[in-house]
């Protein structure tokens, strides 16, 4: 129709111009679905955020991650629960637990799992020096309710505390946030996101199920393990992707070398040139073409 137009004179090459972007758009979308093979891509995400070591620092940075992934979660339609949010005392947040809901969540999410570090000039420093901050995000499957996972009463412990999350719209006068630790493992879970104590337990042992399901699943596959990268520790040398605001601007993915120079244009939520770089990498390293197939 575009071509017949131009033929008989008329100027469609702004609506050639979006009709050629909107394809390429739709094939972009679907050339990071079929990279998504794994049991678990095509479901929902439980996301957590916690800042390294470095004080207001990296409670700050770590704000700015969950800010990222809010921006990405809602430019792709997905639906977002605020299951754990705990302020820094002075700026940032000291953790936060997300439920991303939405086709692909988890599949898409997976590739952001690692340490991500921060290079700035630091707000909270009144000399104007430069600060190296480190925040860890780790996605994790929401598991269907057939999925199995043995959890031992006497292997928890639970504690109950006066929730408040972001902004303070969910302070709520009982101490019905609840906060699940399981003994053998060390793992920690919180959840207020619900009024009742009992709904949010039930919230932070799912939560559980899902963290410990994954921890089996890397024990038992050591090449997935390798190739997507150990859980290291939050600081200098472990991280999976850096952003750099001073000297220069630079996002860079360690993982895969793919780098953008707009720093908030990324901070704003366009992810997908990283993920969809990480997917190609994983399916190559897979022996497979990018839809799936060996060769």
């Amino acid at each position: 129709m575009c071509a017949e137009l131009a033929g008989e004179g008329e100027d469609v090459g702004a609506d050639l111009r979006q009709a050629v972007e909107a394809l390429q758009k739709a094939l972009d979308e679907r050339e990071l679905e079929v990279m998504l093979t794994g049991e678990h891509d095509a479901g929902d995400a439980i996301l957590t955020i916690h800042p390294g070591a470095g004080g207001t620092e990296s409670q700050d940075w770590a704000e700015m991650l969950y800010r990222m992934y809010l921006r990405w979660a809602e430019a792709r339609g997905y639906r977002i629960e605020e299951l754990d949010y705990q302020k820094g005392e002075e700026a940032g947040i000291k953790s936060s637990t997300l439920m991303i809901r939405g086709r692909d969540a988890y599949g898409f999410l997976r590739a952001e799992s690692g340490v991500h570090r921060l290079v700035r000039i630091s707000p909270f420093d009144s000399s104007g020096r430069r600060h190296t901050s480190f925040a860890s995000v780790y996605a994790y499957p929401d598991l269907n309710e057939d999925i199995e996972v043995a959890i031992e009463e006497k292997d928890l412990r639970v504690d109950t505390y006066r929730s408040s999350g972001a902004g303070g719209q969910h302070v709520n006068v009982t101490d019905s946030a609840v906060r699940v630790t399981h003994l053998p493992t060390g793992i920690v879970v919180s959840c207020q996101n619900e009024r009742s104590q009992h709904r949010n337990r039930d919230m932070a042992m799912k939560v559980l199920k899902a963290r410990l399901y994954d921890m089996e699943r890397r024990k038992r596959d050591e090449k997935r393990a390798a190739v997507e990268g150990a859980k290291k520790d939050i600081d200098f040398g472990s991280q999976i992707r850096s952003y750099v605001l001073q000297p220069y601007t630079l996002v860079k993915d360690h993982r895969t070398g793919f780098e953008r120079g707009d720093v908030q244009r990324v901070l704003d939520g366009d992810l997908d040139p990283f993920i969809k770089a990480f997917l190609l990498g994983r399916s190559r390293s897979a022996g497979a073409p990018p839809g799936g197939t060996a060769r």
